[in-house]
């Protein structure tokens, strides 16, 4: 029979149309504003070289991938990143060329952990032998790794770990060993069936002196490698227990994995010594300049996580502005009959929930852009033995990763609900995304617990402002911090009277003095009313939040207000991302108003101002809305979204993805509640073998004749 739906078109204006006016209506210059916030590693040219070779192989094609089950998406993702390997060897490709591969593919793979977490640890914490022994076997793929850091039972805590590393005297050894159930490690990605090495975090136990030979002192947790499979057979060595986790919301094609140890012998060189170790010969150990040295790869993951949550954000919104421009629902009530109905986005109560993450896509930019300079700024530092910055980036990486991924993560959702009932469909390319980045407000920290330790830093830092009010401020901490401490009792109390709305400067400073108020308040109630630090954890979280939206704010700003774009950009171009400062900056200042009342951020007079200029700056972004998340530069390759596809055709797009695609309408089934046949023409025996086969997670050759159901 034949399919009559070919012929048929969308009714009224071909969505296409709407985006190429949405397009031409606004004075953005998209190709400007790319380059200038995709400059680094040339990634705009990079894109599209790599785009151009995985586009055009079948084994990347992620048309089918929301219908494969979890087992067969895992063999699916190691062919791909097996496949990625090869690519890069036959094209020369260089780190960054790999990484793009990887974020186009948009899939977090079993090699992930690899160049990630696996290849940094090694770079940052090997002394020079370990690092000429290990790092030519990652470059070369010789060897396979992962991270194994959480455990069952221990995850931010990395304190609390319970793995244990013991040195044994005789034999110059260490013992790793899981003590107990809860000591299994836990999540680590590539861990459950592919990795060969791991990086083990575990405690550091030596003999202590004098005592007898079954008494250990803990050093804490220290990272190790290990080799933990067969390099032939890839099975588990003796004395060591691994599998892959199961599912999880999202990371099907991850094996994210579990491992115990039964007193599993190293040699002393698996202790990773760049910055501390055991002296083999008294069995002593050497300690670290800076304890939280050993800590490097948290913070460079944290700061790799904050640059990577703009581009997230920015792709649930590039599909939202563009879905949402095109969807016309209901006409205006007050203009009479006959009037064409109204595009979604034009409606004040889709915009208050969409165009402030546009804004916030482009705060997280600049922010990001910070902490990489910041980043790579203190590594430098450090290999010159200065770890004066590491405190500091430790505790913005902290609180950053916590505020920017929750931005992120909650982003998505709003956009999701924003685009009604088509955002909870497949052809939405909302799923994916969705479930894929959940996990990161609760990976390398959880998002409330982390924030303890950017709340620490600044209670410190104001408690020297308190103590040492004269000392040279060495950031704008230090100064609004000892501004803050100098300032008379009326001074405090005074309240902001200037114009939040429309001076960009005194809405900068009302982030800075809420996070001064705040800061002050919970120094005074931990060091001098000595509280205690559980008691305090909600204050601790609002001030390390309070601190994160200050850095935003004051970044965004810097880079649109006070520095010369680079590359530069025009003056209409510029003047639009300025408006975006405003959006975000009282967005995010009217979210959390009481906070800024209380602390005389602002008066309460001013809350009406703010709620009024907000809208109006709503209908400013609008009309360069569209051109806007184009300049993100994000390909349909990466959206897989029928809504949010850069044509705009989204009603076909919609139909050829079900109608066409879905495997499930290629199957006849059978309904009839009377026979157990469920697909036409199996029969029931063929049914029973494949049902059970089904349920219980194995092939069907795998069954028994009988059914055990």
């Amino acid at each position: 029979m034949a399919d009559f739906t070919a012929d048929l078109q969308p009714a009224d204006v071909q969505a296409p149309s709407i985006l190429a006016r949405e397009r031409a209506a606004s004075s953005i210059h998209v190709d400007e504003l790319a380059r200038h916030l995709l400059w680094r590693n040339d990634f705009l040219d990079r894109q599209k070289k790599i785009l151009t070779i995985l586009e055009a192989m079948p084994i990347f094609s992620k048309k089918n991938q929301l219908n494969i089950s979890r087992p067969d998406r895992f063999h699916l993702a190691l062919a791909r990143a097996k496949t990625l390997r090869r690519l890069s060897l036959k094209y020369g490709w260089d780190r960054d060329d790999f990484l793009m591969a990887e974020y186009l593919i948009d899939e977090m793979h079993p090699f992930a952990l690899h160049w990630g977490m696996f290849a940094t640890s090694l770079r940052e914490q090997c002394n020079d032998k370990q690092r000429a022994y290990w790092l030519p076997k990652v470059d070369n793929w010789d060897i396979i790794g992962c991270y194994g850091q959480t455990e069952l039972g221990h995850g931010s805590n990395v304190r609390g770990i319970e793995c244990q590393a013991k040195w044994d005297p005789q034999t110059k050894e260490f013992i790793i060993h899981s003590p107990t159930i809860t000591a299994s490690k836990w999540w680590n990605g590539a861990l459950g069936r592919t990795a060969n090495h791991a990086i083990v975090v575990a405690q550091l136990m030596l003999p202590t002196p004098g005592a007898s030979s079954d008494k250990y002192k803990s050093y804490g947790p220290h990272q190790f490698i290990l080799q933990i499979r067969d390099m032939k057979t890839h099975k588990p060595l003796n004395g060591i227990v691994i599998g892959d986790i199961g599912p999880k919301y999202g990371y099907p094609g991850m094996d994210n994995g579990y491992m115990l140890f039964n007193n599993f012998r190293v040699p002393h060189s698996a202790l990773l010594s760049k910055h501390s170790g055991v002296d083999p010969q008294h069995g002593t150990y050497i300690k670290p300049k800076n304890p939280a040295l050993v800590y490097g790869t948290m913070t460079f993951i944290r700061a790799q996580i904050i640059m990577h949550a703009r581009l997230v954000l920015a792709r649930a919104v590039t599909i939202a502005v563009r879905y949402l421009s095109i969807r016309h629902q209901f006409s205006d009530r007050d203009s009479g009959t006959g009037v064409p109905e109204e595009a979604v986005l034009n409606y004040p109560t889709v915009q208050i929930r969409v165009l402030p993450l546009l804004a916030t896509t482009f705060a997280l930019h600049y922010t990001g852009e910070t902490m990489f300079k910041l980043y790579w700024g203190t590594r430098q530092q450090i290999e010159t033995g200065d770890t004066s910055s590491l405190a500091e980036m430790h505790a913005a990486s902290s609180g950053l990763k916590s505020l920017c991924t929750t931005l992120a993560a909650d982003g998505i959702e709003t956009c999701r609900r924003a685009m009604g009932g088509h955002g909870f469909g497949g052809g939405s390319g909302m799923i994916n995304l969705n479930n894929e980045y959940l996990s990161k407000p609760t990976v390398e920290g959880d998002n409330w617990m982390i924030t303890q330790q950017t709340a620490s830093y600044l209670i410190k830092r104001m408690q020297r402002a308190v103590e040492e009010p004269n000392l040279e401020p060495t950031d704008f901490v230090d100064a609004h911090f000892q501004e803050y401490v100098k300032c008379t009792e009326s001074c405090r109390t005074e309240g902001n009277h200037s114009d939040l709305t429309k001076d960009s400067i005194a809405l900068v400073d009302a982030f800075k003095q809420r996070v001064s108020f705040l800061a002050y308040k919970v120094y005074r109630e931990r060091v001098v009313e000595k509280k205690s630090w559980t008691g305090l954890m909600i204050s601790l979280h609002k001030l390390s939040r309070a601190h994160s939206e200050s850095l935003l704010v004051s970044n965004f700003h810097e880079a649109v207000f006070t520095k010369t774009p680079h590359p530069p950009l025009n003056e209409a171009t510029v003047s639009v991302l300025q408006t975006l400062f405003r959006l975000f900056a009282l967005f995010t200042l009217d979210a959390s108003a009481s906070e800024f009342l209380v602390s005389k951020a602002l008066t309460i007079e001013t809350i009406p101002d703010v709620s009024l200029a907000i809208q109006e700056l709503l209908t400013q972004v609008r009309p360069d809305a569209v051109r806007l998340v184009d300049a993100w530069s994000i390909p349909d390759f990466v959206l897989e979204s029928a809504l949010g596809s850069y044509d705009g055709d989204v009603y076909n797009r919609l139909f050829y993805k079900a109608h066409k695609e879905n495997p499930l309408n290629r199957v006849t089934f059978n309904p009839d509640w009377k026979t157990e046949e469920v697909v036409m023409g199996e029969g029931e025996e063929n049914a029973r073998r494949r049902l059970e086969a089904l349920v219980l997670g194995v092939t069907v050759d795998e069954t028994s004749a009988k059914s055990k159901l």
